[in-house]
């Protein structure tokens, strides 16, 4: 299935029944969930290939993906996500399972790693702190209870209003109860060691804010959500969209890239389709935005810029905007011995105090270096990239440092732009060598993506990766659900639950439930 369907006119299927504006996880999973029963749904997205940050790209003959380096649960038959994957790809995705070490959190002076299954995790910690077996049983604890309380406070969200309204208070009240905290602060309320708390907050990358900042719900979910591992699509990133279109196209739909929205179009409160850029208007009885509800209600819904619900969205603030240098390496995976384990590089067991100096002094070290090895994962990387092996190396930069550059077209962007992403990837390049020391002399191509690239492909204002962020005032914003004021107008994606594959996933399942008004995940799970 191509992910390169480009928009024309006489693509454009008869008779839809929604249109969905974007083509990351979130829409599509709406789009398949709405396929399956039977309506003809049009999936419209501005870039020039399908999937989102699910997608790959290639240079110089190597392959890398943009956003998914692992997802947990997916390779037990039996979870959640596995189920909803397998229904809405008629089974067509497969999963290949990581190394029990799925993360390996590093300081300068010890590493730690996290392995799965969870009982081999929580005897791994006993191992490295052995005076804080009772601090990290009630970490456990906390961890679980989040994630139980979790199905209500988002089933919630898909509930009419007026239903919804009445069952909130008992819904949501468990859940808030740590989601008002933060990271830090349940940490600190389990144990006074400062090294167990860096280490157990060690994939805060994966949700954008260090401990001090970000939820404990965000984190609760992350964490739980690897604690069975991780695993990689076989055949890259790319097999989720292309094993996810199929069944949009079967039911009449259509997922057509090269296709900007400027606008979608509201009447009497009521939406009834988009404009195009180039002027055309599609009308459709549902729109589903998955663009993010910053990009929704700034850019989408003009009419609505000053209106209270956005004022609240934006009070939220973004999430932080990320560097990735994507790394070529001649010779393969094996011969490197490059296992599928993640690396988290950190320059100090203080995640706070690290990212506020980075971002006051650009000469601070990188608060995190995340690595991962894309090639090491996919069993069928070597056959498709034979003699090839690929990395990624992420860690965050402020918007702030690119603004300048904002205004001028991609590849193009002038010495300066070109001089300061050389100096970024040698910083990297230094950390992954000292991490990674047997690809030296190896390296046959690398690139830099900046905050600017995935404004520029993403259209996020300001780069940020995940969306809103993950602050405890999120998760009391009563309007990041799937229904709007707009009658007929619906959100979905990464901002509606939680960032991540996951997350978003389960947001178009969401989205989904609140469209057709029924339990979609309890018919799913029952089979």
């Amino acid at each position: 299935m191509t992910l390169h369907d480009y928009f024309k006119t006489e693509k454009i299927p008869e008779n839809l029944d929604a249109i969905v504006i974007g083509s990351g996880i979130g829409g599509l999973v709406a789009a398949a969930l709405l396929a399956k029963s039977g309506k003809r749904v049009l999936v419209l997205e501005r870039h020039y290939v399908a999937g989102g940050f699910t997608h790959t790209f290639q240079r110089k003959g190597y392959e890398w993906d943009v956003g998914v380096h692992y997802v947990g649960e997916v390779h037990r038959p039996n979870s959640i996500l596995s189920q909803i994957f397998a229904y809405i790809t008629d089974g067509s995705l497969k999963w290949h399972e990581m190394d029990p070490i799925y993360d390996r959190i590093c300081f300068p002076d010890q590493s730690f790693d996290y392995v799965a299954p969870l009982r081999a995790w929580i005897e791994t910690m006993y191992g490295y702190f052995p005076q804080e077996k009772s601090a990290i049983n009630q970490y456990i604890d906390a961890v679980f209870a989040v994630t139980k309380a979790t199905k209500n406070f988002f089933m919630e969200r898909a509930l009419p209003p007026l239903i919804g309204k009445i069952a909130s208070p008992f819904m949501t009240k468990k859940f808030l109860r740590y989601s008002d905290q933060s990271t830090l602060q349940v940490l600190q309320s389990l144990t006074s060691n400062k090294k167990l708390i860096a280490v157990l907050a060690g994939q805060y990358g994966d949700y954008g804010l260090p401990p001090g900042q970000s939820s404990f719900a965000i984190h609760a979910m992350v964490t739980k959500h690897y604690f069975s591992g991780g695993a990689y699509p076989i055949g890259g990133s790319k097999r989720i969209a292309e094993s996810i279109i199929p069944m949009i196209t079967a039911a009449g739909g259509r997922v057509l890239a090269k296709a900007e929205v400027e606008r979608i179009l509201v009447k009497n409160q009521k939406a009834f389709g988009v404009k195009m850029v180039n002027g055309e208007e599609i009308t459709a009885p549902i729109v589903i935005s998955d663009a993010g509800v910053l990009n929704t209600w700034e850019k989408l819904l003009p009419d609505n810029d000053s209106s209270p619900i956005l004022q609240e969205f934006q009070s939220i603030g973004r999430s932080a905007s990320h560097l990735c240098l994507y790394l070529g390496i001649k010779d393969t995976a094996a011969n490197l011995k490059l296992a599928s384990t993640n690396l988290w590089v950190y320059p100090s067991y203080d995640h706070d105090q690290n990212m506020a100096q980075f971002c006051r002094d650009p000469e601070a070290p990188l608060p995190v270096v995340y690595i991962s090895f894309p090639s090491a994962k996919d069993p069928e990387f070597t056959h498709n990239f034979p003699g090839k092996a690929t990395m990624e190396a992420v860690s965050f930069a402020p918007f702030k440092w690119f603004r300048k550059w904002k205004d001028a077209p991609w590849h193009r962007r002038g010495e300066d732009y070109d001089a300061l992403k050389e100096k970024l990837s040698q910083r990297i390049l230094e950390t992954v060598y000292q991490w990674v020391p047997q690809i030296k002399g190896k390296v046959d191509y690398f690139e830099l993506s900046t905050p600017l690239s995935t404004q520029h492909f993403c259209n996020y204002d300001q780069g940020e990766i995940y969306g809103l962020n993950h602050s405890p005032k999120r998760f009391r914003l009563k309007q990041l659900r799937p229904r709007t004021p707009i009658k007929n107008l619906f959100l979905t994606g990464q901002d509606i639950v939680s960032d991540g594959i996951g997350g978003a996933l389960m947001g178009g399942v969401l989205t989904a439930s609140a469209i057709e008004n029924k339990n979609i995940l309890g018919k799913i799970l029952k089979g």
